[in-house]
């Protein structure tokens, strides 16, 4: 009978205490359909093939290989994989350890989403007295945070005939093969689920990576560049990876674009003027001059939708500072922004729309190649930046809609700020992203109708973002765009009452909980804090 689950673990001299421990966390678990699939890449410490001996002896369901020669994770991988029965591949590294019920409970979520291929867990660290730390509470399904930082990890159950035709592990990856696995299984899978639960314990050892990090296995961190790149280009995201040599596991991606499509970049004003670092400026003015002056991007209009109440001097302005590329969209009716921006859309020409809003400041030259690099890839449909207010503080860096409630994460932190798990500075999915500055391929705005004129301050970009996940796409913040924020400086702040009943009543039934916020975070916190974690696992919120 074929089993559930195929456990496999390469072998290679740990410790006998270690690897005892981590066989009995396999043999303790809740749920019993499985084999372990142990295989010792010619170890030459003799208590390795007693060990393995031992575990053969007083389990009929663990198997064990003795491989004649070294030759290496991948290769010992492999041997693994081949095998496995099971119906799912489970990784397990030689020197970690299982939680009890961990395979009972991605079991119970395989089996609630039939057509799942992957499965991930929520995992931390254990020391070698036992004591765990470290928890690492991660988001639900995000392809664009896995393209820059490896952040699915442990634990990783995958379906078995869809590692077999991608081919299982690649030598050429050493160190980084299982992200590599990974990307290129979820690149075919039907589906991909998340256990929000921390079932895996990445042990702290001496040399080993979750204890040292990159010092422990430079090669590993090379490895994970080629491996993006290498997915990258499969997909046919237009993209170079670089690796981000201060903060150890992040991975950037630079625009690679292959061709340029027009860009319309929509901005409504009433032509208002206030002080911007000291001086006094017609913000709209401001906003355009640093379009012009620090885009690097070729093909591009400005689309400007100016209130009766704009004075002409501003509009004279705007001509002399954008010459060609600015066009002036006369609007004569109260002020509503989300119909200010589909009147800006309907006079445009672009294949990609971006809204932005007048009180904003480029600091980014690139900052259209890489919005374009992302919009530009099927399954996109939105795309957002990171945006400092005028002293550098974080204003925006992605939008959370937990309990119905949106919110910004991390407002007001310093603008160096990494956030939880380096999620500020890693590209990633999230519920929403801001209007101030949301570039969308014009085919998901029209599909979705454009923005909402029943939100006409509040909660327009919300709705949007929504509205593109319903129809099958996601929305993407990506760190590496950046660009001042001078904020509210067109409209008052906060917003009403009726604005945020409005938002419930449409969305209760979709944004009860935000697939991006894990639910373990402290639930008045809304900055992605990990409640108190004791060294037995338990959490005190």
């Amino acid at each position: 009978m074929v089993p559930r689950f195929s456990i496999v673990t390469p072998v290679y001299d740990p410790p006998a205490d270690v690897l005892r421990a981590t066989i009995a966390s396999v043999t303790a678990q809740t749920f019993d359909d499985w084999e372990l699939c142990l295989v010792d890449d010619c170890s030459p410490a003799p208590h390795v093939a007693e060990v393995l001996a031992e575990a053969e002896r007083g389990d009929a369901r663990v198997r064990v290989q003795r491989r004649a020669e070294n030759g290496g994770i991948v290769a010992a991988s492999n041997d693994g994989l081949a095998m496995a029965r099971g119906e799912f591949v489970v990784l397990l590294d030689h020197d970690d350890t299982l939680h009890p019920e961990a395979l009972e409970l991605v079991d119970a979520a395989l089996r609630a989403e039939p057509d799942a291929d992957y499965a991930y867990t929520d995992e931390d660290k254990v020391d070698a007295d036992g004591r765990l730390s470290a928890p690492f509470y991660k988001p639900d399904w995000s392809p664009e945070r896995l393209r820059t930082q490896m952040y699915t990890c442990h634990l990783s159950v995958l379906r078995r005939s869809l590692v077999d035709e991608v081919g299982g592990f690649d030598a050429a990856y050493e160190g980084s093969q299982d992200w590599d696995l990974v990307l290129r299984v979820t690149e075919r899978a039907r589906k991909v689920v998340h256990v929000p639960r921390v079932l895996y314990h990445w042990r702290l050892l001496p040399g080993s990576t979750a204890a040292e990090g990159e010092a422990a296995k430079p090669y590993a961190y090379d490895a994970g560049t080629r491996v993006l790149q290498a997915h990258c280009d499969r997909i046919g995201l237009q993209a170079a990876v670089e690796r981000d040599l201060a903060h150890s596991g992040v991975y950037h991606l630079r625009p690679a674009l292959t061709r340029h499509p027009r860009v319309s970049i929509v901005i409504p004003t009433r032509g208002d003027r206030r002080e911007v670092r000291a001086a006094e400026v017609t913000l709209v003015t401001h906003c355009v001059r640093s379009i012009v002056e620090e885009t690097t991007y070729p093909d591009y209009e400005i689309i400007v939708v100016a209130d009766a109440s704009t004075p002409p001097t501003v509009l004279d302005e705007l001509r002399d500072v954008g010459g060609d590329a600015v066009r002036v969209v006369p609007y004569a009716l109260p002020f509503n922004f989300s119909d200010k921006i589909n009147t800006g859309a309907l006079a445009s020409t672009g294949e990609h729309l971006l809204m932005v809003n007048d009180d904003m400041e480029v600091v980014t030259p690139d900052w259209l190649e890489r919005m374009v690099m992302y919009s530009s890839l099927g399954g996109i449909g939105a795309v957002g930046a990171k945006l400092l207010f005028g002293d550098g503080r974080i204003q925006h860096v992605g939008v959370t809609v937990d309990n119905c409630s949106p919110g910004h994460l991390f407002r007001g932190f310093p603008g160096d700020h990494g956030g939880y798990a380096d999620v500020v500075r890693v590209a990633g999915n999230f519920s929403a992203v801001t209007g101030a500055c949301l570039m969308t391929p014009r085919a998901t705005f029209d599909e979705v109708g454009g923005l909402s004129e029943l939100f006409p301050l509040n909660f327009n970009d919300v709705d949007y973002c929504l509205k593109v996940q319903l129809i099958g796409q996601r929305v993407v913040y990506d760190p590496d765009t950046v660009l001042f924020h001078f904020e509210s400086s067109s409209r008052p702040e906060g917003y009403a009452p009726w604005e945020l009943d409005l938002f419930r009543d449409r969305w209760q039934f979709a944004a009860e909980r935000d697939r991006y916020l894990n639910p373990n975070f402290h639930p008045t916190a809304g900055t992605m804090v990990p409640p108190v974690y004791r060294p037995d696992g338990t959490v005190l919120i």
